[in-house]
């Protein structure tokens, strides 16, 4: 069955304003455009266009989310603060997310094209889907943004899935090289939805992603986090995959699988240090393939979060498309800093994070 892809140009219009928005208001600073700026998406999005894949997918057509859809999450008072700063000059979402004019109609469509992604899966119209969104969304809250995220799209994703569409267990793996703070303060006393996060410890947020932090109360064991050491290749990642993320799936038995796509864990990212190529996302997205054939009947949804090489995020998104298409494309992309992901060894440093972040395994609520 086909794989859905959903984008539309009206991301490419989001103001995440300049790096020097973050700075302290006396710092004097040639402006330099954020790391989260349109080149990274919009460059994807042309190499899905060139590389042959494009005609093999079933492209979808976003809507903004409802209020009510996003205040599944957020309270509407921070909802109502982002609307009418919108409708001003823009300002501050929170902690580093400045963002201009009209930026509220766009995070309403961000959130929205998750949530027609999910829906084209659970109605059967598409077998994946990947929707290239911006902003992006995982460390959003539920009454501020944090790091360029404005509302939680995949959170938002989940729990229109959960509570529009009836489904009992949802599972959110997110691979973003930061930890998917949001979504764990979204679901850390919820049983029905496990929220896996795989970082670079302590990174950003400073001090979240603990492996000690495994969800609370009715929500204790549904919450998993697997903070990797700097550095980190795709042998520790796929180490990871086989003794973390796939086991505590097969444990959970989601209905739905959706990943919170974040391509900063890329060797050239600049914000970064761990050192995955297009090839560790094509054999990470094939793991998680599987996965979802066996335990969801292939349901699997990813929502793109960061990622800020615009060399190089194009490469690893083909990549994750060819995965869930089937099709190679021929593109050379293992030429640029990629070769054998074989190459990169899993030090015992690394290994032993896998390790502690294994014992919660045991703990992930069984079906």
């Amino acid at each position: 069955m086909a794989t859905g892809f959903l984008w539309d140009e009206r991301y490419m219009w989001h103001d995440s304003r300049t790096w020097t928005d973050f700075a302290a208001p006396d710092l004097l600073l040639e402006p330099e455009p954020s790391l989260e700026s349109v080149a990274t998406k919009r460059r994807f999005k042309n190499l899905v266009d060139v590389s042959g894949i494009a005609p093999r997918l079933t492209w979808l057509d976003a809507r903004p989310a409802t209020v009510a859809e996003i205040e599944r999450l957020h309270t509407p008072g921070y909802v109502a603060r982002i609307r009418e700063l919108s409708t001003g000059a823009g300002g501050e979402a929170g902690d580093g997310t400045p963002f201009g004019r009209g930026s509220y109609e766009i995070a309403l469509l961000a959130a929205g094209g998750c949530i027609v992604a999910v829906d084209a899966v659970l109605d059967g119209n598409v077998r994946t889907a990947y929707a290239l969104v911006r902003p992006p969304g995982h460390h959003a809250e539920a009454d501020r943004g944090r790091g360029y995220c404005i509302f939680g799209n995949t959170a938002i994703a989940a729990l229109h899935a959960r509570h529009a569409r009836g489904l009992e267990r949802v599972a959110i793996v997110d691979w973003d090289v930061h930890h998917g703070n949001g979504s764990e303060s979204a679901f850390e006393t919820d049983a029905t939805v496990l929220t896996i996060s795989l970082h670079q410890e302590n990174h950003y947020p400073v001090g979240r992603g603990l492996v000690s932090d495994n969800g609370v109360g009715q929500g204790v064991g549904a919450n998993v986090n697997v903070p990797l050491p700097a550095g980190a290749g795709g042998n520790a990642y796929a180490l990871a995959f086989d003794e973390v993320v796939i086991p505590a799936l097969e444990r959970f038995r989601p209905d739905l699988i959706l990943v919170a796509s974040g391509l900063d864990a890329n060797a050239m990212d600049p914000g970064a240090r761990m050192n995955l190529t297009p090839a560790c996302y094509a054999r990470l997205t094939a793991m998680l393939v599987d996965a979802a054939e066996r335990l969801c009947d292939g349901r699997l949804v990813l929502c793109h979060e960061g990622g800020y090489s615009s060399l190089y995020v194009p490469y690893c998104g083909l990549a994750i498309l060819e995965q869930l298409t089937g099709f190679s494309s021929g593109i050379p992309y293992a030429t640029i800093m990629d070769g054998d992901p074989a190459s990169i060894a899993v030090h015992e440093h690394e290994r032993a994070a896998v390790t502690a972040a294994a014992v919660n395994v045991a703990r992930v609520p069984s079906r």
